[in-house]
Protein backbone atom coordinates (compact mmCIF):
# COMPACT_ATOMS: atom_id res chain seq x y z
CA UNK A 1 0.00 0.00 0.00
CA UNK A 2 1.45 3.18 -1.20
CA UNK A 3 1.75 6.05 1.60
CA UNK A 4 0.18 9.34 1.34
CA UNK A 5 2.07 12.78 2.39
CA UNK A 6 0.68 14.76 4.68
CA UNK A 7 1.47 18.30 6.20
CA UNK A 8 -0.41 20.15 8.95
CA UNK A 9 0.21 21.93 12.23
CA UNK A 10 1.18 20.26 15.43
CA UNK A 11 0.93 22.17 18.51
CA UNK A 12 1.59 25.55 15.94
CA UNK A 13 5.18 24.05 13.93
CA UNK A 14 4.42 23.04 10.60
CA UNK A 15 5.02 19.29 10.49
CA UNK A 16 4.94 16.48 7.65
CA UNK A 17 4.80 12.77 7.71
CA UNK A 18 3.70 10.30 5.50
CA UNK A 19 0.54 7.91 6.65
CA UNK A 20 -1.20 4.73 5.16
CA UNK A 21 -4.95 4.91 3.57
CA UNK A 22 -7.22 4.90 6.74
CA UNK A 23 -4.52 5.46 9.56
CA UNK A 24 -6.65 7.61 12.07
CA UNK A 25 -5.08 11.37 13.53
CA UNK A 26 -4.13 9.50 17.13
CA UNK A 27 -1.92 6.32 15.40
CA UNK A 28 -0.51 9.39 13.33
CA UNK A 29 0.33 11.34 16.42
CA UNK A 30 1.51 9.26 18.94
CA UNK A 31 3.45 6.91 16.58
CA UNK A 32 4.39 8.89 13.75
CA UNK A 33 4.82 12.67 15.11
CA UNK A 34 5.60 10.72 18.88
CA UNK A 35 3.07 13.39 21.02
CA UNK A 36 1.86 10.98 23.54
CA UNK A 37 -0.69 13.26 25.27
CA UNK A 38 -4.04 12.13 23.26
CA UNK A 39 -4.86 9.19 24.82
CA UNK A 40 -6.14 5.81 23.01
CA UNK A 41 -8.98 4.82 25.49
CA UNK A 42 -12.05 3.23 23.55
CA UNK A 43 -11.37 3.04 20.31
CA UNK A 44 -14.98 3.82 19.07
CA UNK A 45 -15.59 7.77 20.08
CA UNK A 46 -16.93 7.23 23.29
CA UNK A 47 -14.52 7.92 25.85
CA UNK A 48 -13.26 11.20 24.55
CA UNK A 49 -9.99 10.81 25.68
CA UNK A 50 -8.28 10.99 22.61
CA UNK A 51 -10.09 14.64 22.09
CA UNK A 52 -7.88 17.39 19.74
CA UNK A 53 -8.46 20.55 18.69
CA UNK A 54 -8.69 20.72 15.32
CA UNK A 55 -9.04 24.49 13.89
CA UNK A 56 -10.17 25.30 17.73
CA UNK A 57 -13.43 22.74 17.32
CA UNK A 58 -13.13 19.54 19.26
CA UNK A 59 -12.59 16.27 17.28
CA UNK A 60 -12.18 12.25 18.63
CA UNK A 61 -8.51 11.93 17.13
CA UNK A 62 -9.65 7.94 17.46
CA UNK A 63 -12.07 8.65 14.78
CA UNK A 64 -10.75 11.29 12.47
CA UNK A 65 -8.73 10.38 9.23
CA UNK A 66 -5.37 11.77 9.50
CA UNK A 67 -5.83 13.14 6.02
CA UNK A 68 -8.75 15.22 6.68
CA UNK A 69 -6.40 17.28 8.92
CA UNK A 70 -3.92 18.41 5.72
CA UNK A 71 -3.10 22.08 5.72
CA UNK A 72 -4.88 22.31 9.48
CA UNK A 73 -4.17 23.04 12.86
CA UNK A 74 -4.11 20.39 15.48
CA UNK A 75 -3.98 21.21 19.26
CA UNK A 76 -3.04 18.54 21.79
CA UNK A 77 -2.51 18.52 25.32
CA UNK A 78 0.95 19.27 25.06
CA UNK A 79 0.02 22.56 23.38
CA UNK A 80 -1.09 23.94 26.61
CA UNK A 81 1.99 24.27 28.74
CA UNK A 82 4.05 26.66 28.28
CA UNK A 83 7.85 25.75 29.18
CA UNK A 84 7.48 24.74 32.95
CA UNK A 85 4.15 26.86 33.22
CA UNK A 86 0.79 25.04 33.51
CA UNK A 87 -2.32 27.04 31.63
CA UNK A 88 -4.76 27.91 33.72
CA UNK A 89 -6.80 25.21 33.02
CA UNK A 90 -4.41 22.53 34.48
CA UNK A 91 -3.57 24.38 37.33
CA UNK A 92 -7.09 24.38 38.14
CA UNK A 93 -7.57 20.62 37.47
CA UNK A 94 -4.45 20.59 40.18
CA UNK A 95 -6.20 22.59 42.58
CA UNK A 96 -9.68 20.90 42.35
CA UNK A 97 -8.27 17.49 42.58
CA UNK A 98 -9.77 16.90 39.09
CA UNK A 99 -7.26 14.97 37.71
CA UNK A 100 -7.20 11.13 39.69
CA UNK A 101 -6.12 8.10 37.77
CA UNK A 102 -5.62 10.90 34.21
CA UNK A 103 -7.54 8.81 32.03
CA UNK A 104 -9.84 11.17 30.98
CA UNK A 105 -7.58 13.93 32.19
CA UNK A 106 -6.56 15.14 28.13
CA UNK A 107 -9.79 14.63 26.86
CA UNK A 108 -11.47 16.38 29.31
CA UNK A 109 -8.99 19.54 29.28
CA UNK A 110 -8.83 19.81 25.45
CA UNK A 111 -13.17 19.98 25.91
CA UNK A 112 -12.41 22.60 28.88
CA UNK A 113 -10.28 24.58 26.37
CA UNK A 114 -12.77 24.12 23.43
CA UNK A 115 -15.06 25.23 25.48
CA UNK A 116 -13.05 28.27 27.50
CA UNK A 117 -11.82 29.56 23.80
CA UNK A 118 -15.08 30.65 22.67
CA UNK A 119 -17.28 31.13 25.37
CA UNK A 120 -14.58 32.67 28.18
CA UNK A 121 -17.63 32.49 31.08
CA UNK A 122 -19.46 29.33 30.80
CA UNK A 123 -22.70 28.35 33.19
CA UNK A 124 -22.36 25.32 34.80
CA UNK A 125 -24.68 23.37 32.45
CA UNK A 126 -22.64 24.69 29.69
CA UNK A 127 -20.13 23.07 30.93
CA UNK A 128 -21.72 20.21 31.84
CA UNK A 129 -23.26 19.93 28.12
CA UNK A 130 -19.51 20.61 26.79
CA UNK A 131 -17.55 17.49 28.83
CA UNK A 132 -20.59 15.62 28.37
CA UNK A 133 -18.52 13.43 25.39
CA UNK A 134 -16.22 12.63 28.27
CA UNK A 135 -15.78 9.57 30.46
CA UNK A 136 -14.54 9.77 33.46
CA UNK A 137 -13.79 6.89 36.05
CA UNK A 138 -13.04 8.18 39.22
CA UNK A 139 -13.86 12.06 40.04
CA UNK A 140 -17.79 11.44 39.63
CA UNK A 141 -17.53 15.18 37.35
CA UNK A 142 -17.81 17.89 40.11
CA UNK A 143 -13.72 18.09 40.45
CA UNK A 144 -14.00 18.43 36.79
CA UNK A 145 -16.89 20.53 36.78
CA UNK A 146 -15.60 23.22 39.98
CA UNK A 147 -12.17 23.13 38.45
CA UNK A 148 -13.37 24.62 34.69
CA UNK A 149 -15.77 27.04 36.52
CA UNK A 150 -12.31 28.13 38.50
CA UNK A 151 -10.48 28.43 35.54
CA UNK A 152 -13.23 30.58 34.02
CA UNK A 153 -13.46 33.15 37.59
CA UNK A 154 -16.67 31.16 37.84
CA UNK A 155 -15.78 30.14 41.37
CA UNK A 156 -12.95 30.30 43.59
CA UNK A 157 -10.56 26.78 43.85
CA UNK A 158 -11.29 24.09 46.71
Amino acid sequence: MSKTPLQFRHNGREVAIFVDGGTNLLVALRELIGDMTPKFGCGQGGCGTCSVLVDGELYLSCLTLAETVAGRSVETLDSLKQGPNLHPLQRAFADNFAAQCGYCTPGMLMAAKALLDRNPQPSRAEIVEAISGNICRCTGYEPIINAILAASGGRASA
